[in-house]
């Protein structure tokens, strides 16, 4: 009678649960790979075949990628292209291979209520992008030590990880390139309008703006910052305000919604554009080309953003490490008619 070795025997050879032969054997990053090694090994020595029926379906869960999205359902509807452009991109990566995708669209009280390590393992995502996280997100710190792939999409992690990602372009620099322009044009009471004080890239344009500044021997001080929240109305909201006493000779603002809401509020105090007050803006929406006048700002490719951020989750699914896990996109300097030369 031929006796045919089970994962039981393989598991009891090898002193190891059940479950670690089957993540062995699924080749999940969770497994170190001297275990992964001696399993395998074990399993010849004892003639031993997964039934692959069962190796197939446990495998599909690895080839799932999840694209999970924090705030969507508090950006206004003109910055819905962005977050689209996005999702275009990683949809047409994992179309181009094996993997599924699967998008789920979050928001805080849903975060509260559970983590992004259950929200990936009860789903069975073997990887996760993610776009829309906060660096004062209070799960950020749980995904970094949880052991499943994942990328970030404009943030960069504290400390760096062989299985975390990131994708963006580089926003210290376009910013500076943004405020230099400015300053090059006698420019030097500008008002900054920041987005949320606890974005990564919120961060890290205030300090490419402070570069160009100090690059310019020139200073910044703190009432000329601003914050929009990255959201229209909240801009209008804050200019207006500003602009009751105040009248800077340009606005840069760090993102396109927020300079629609600006130029609302500067139109609103009787001032015209650029002539009286000029404005820039960042991310390069399609409906900045139409704003009256057309709209000084720095565009990016969040097709090819999302693009890439598949593609470098794919490669660390995988490989397990990767040489690169930091992806900088280029980006696009626009000049448009927003801006006056003094």
């Amino acid at each position: 009678m031929i006796v045919v070795a089970t994962i039981k025997d393989v598991a009891k050879k090898a002193g190891v649960s059940i479950g670690v032969v089957s993540r062995a054997f699924n080749d999940y990053p969770d497994i170190s790979e001297k275990t992964k090694q001696k399993i395998l090994k074990i399993a010849k020595e004892l003639n031993y075949t997964p039934n692959v029926v069962a190796k197939n379906l446990s495998s599909k869960r690895l080839m799932t990628i999840g694209m999970i999205t924090s705030g969507i359902m508090d950006s206004d509807e003109k910055d819905s292209d962005n977050s689209l452009e996005a999702f275009k991109g990683v949809y047409t990566a994992v179309d181009e291979s094996d993997y599924e995708l699967a998008i789920y669209l979050i928001d805080s009280q849903k975060q509260r209520k559970k983590t992004y390590t259950q929200f990936c393992r009860e789903r069975n995502i073997g990887g996760a992008i993610l776009q829309g996280i906060r660096t004062d997100d209070s799960y950020f710190k749980e995904l970094m030590n949880a052991n499943i792939p994942c990328v970030l999409i404009d943030i960069e992690p504290v400390e760096k990880s062989d299985i975390i990602g990131s994708v963006s372009i580089d926003n210290r620099k376009a910013a500076r390139e943004m405020a230099e322009y400015l300053l090059k044009k006698n420019h030097r009471e500008i008002v900054i309008m920041a987005g949320i004080k606890e974005a990564y890239v919120n961060t890290e344009r205030l300090k490419g703006v402070m570069d160009a500044f100090h690059a310019f021997d020139t200073q910044l001080s703190e009432d000329h910052i601003l914050y929009g929240n990255f959201k229209e109305q909240d801009a209008y909201s804050v200019a207006k305000q500003y602009l009751e006493d105040e009248k800077p000779t340009a606005f840069l603002c760090f993102s396109d919604l927020m300079a629609i809401g600006v130029m609302k509020a500067i139109r609103e105090a009787g001032y015209t554009i650029p002539d009286d007050i000029s404005v820039t803006g960042f991310d390069g929406l399609a409906i900045s080309e139409f704003t009256t006048p057309p709209l000084t700002t720095i565009k990016q490719n969040f097709f090819e953003i999302g693009y890439k951020s598949a593609i470098l989750l794919k490669d660390i699914m995988e490989e397990g490490v990767t040489e690169q896990t930091k992806i900088i996109v280029d980006y696009q300097f626009i000049e448009r008619e927003s801006v006056k030369e003094l």
